[in-house]
């Protein structure tokens, strides 16, 4: 996932880049939310953590701003506002989930990723698809019983298709999922994991269209 991270707490924001980075996604942050709107103009994001208290403004008016644009992009607000008044004022505004300062950085993950997979459409970590079995929360994959080992990047593109299923997903899409690995991505990147995926999976698993970009094949 690509994750835009809202946060001008410097020691919380780099806990989080971190720990995001460190589950294989990667992260923009920012701390004001004038450069957050300039960000989601320019890049499509998979999840949004959001902070509440900004030094430019509050954060459920930008989360109400971007629910009426027709912004659907999940949002977890992370903030020390702990009253139930708040979450509730915080899930009005179309936030996903609301997780309360301090928090254990792997609860952060793991909601996070509940929250990717509810708008994938299967809110159930375990994906069953042709002869493969995937663990989404375990980020395990296995071929007629047998465990496959994956490269980070791999598992990186292959949970993008998981994601979404039948979509088709442009290599600039693909190459901004593998934008915490690398500063620079070459040319034939994609090509390269693509292929190595399908010697992997299945090589129908994965469908090309010639021009435009990839899809995961029918189940």
């Amino acid at each position: 996932m690509r994750v835009l991270l809202i946060e001008d707490d410097t020691v919380l924001g780099a806990a989080v880049r971190d720990q995001i980075s460190a589950d294989g996604h990667s992260i923009d942050w920012v701390t004001r939310l004038d450069a957050a709107a300039d960000h989601l103009k320019s890049v499509g994001y998979d999840l949004i953590l959001l902070d509440l208290m900004l030094p430019d403004g509050r954060g459920q008016p930008f989360l109400r701003k971007l629910r009426l644009g027709g912004d659907v992009t999940p949002v977890i607000i992370l903030s020390a506002l702990d009253q139930i008044s708040d979450r509730i004022d915080g899930l009005n505004a179309g936030a996903d989930d609301y997780m309360i300062k301090p928090f254990d950085l792997s609860e952060l993950t793991a909601r996070l990723n509940a929250v990717a997979r509810r708008y994938s459409g299967n809110p159930n970590p375990i994906i069953s698809f042709r002869d493969l079995e995937v663990d989404l929360a375990a980020r395990s994959v296995h071929r007629a019983g047998k465990p496959l080992a994956l490269t980070a990047r791999e598992w990186v593109l292959f949970e993008a298709f998981l994601q979404r299923p039948g979509q088709l997903l442009s290599k600039a899409q693909l190459e901004d999922r593998l934008y915490a690995f690398d500063t620079e991505i070459d040319s034939n990147t994609i090509e390269v994991h693509v292929s190595r995926l399908r010697k992997k999976l299945g090589h129908d698993v994965i469908e090309t269209s010639r021009g435009l970009g990839y899809r995961l094949g029918a189940a």
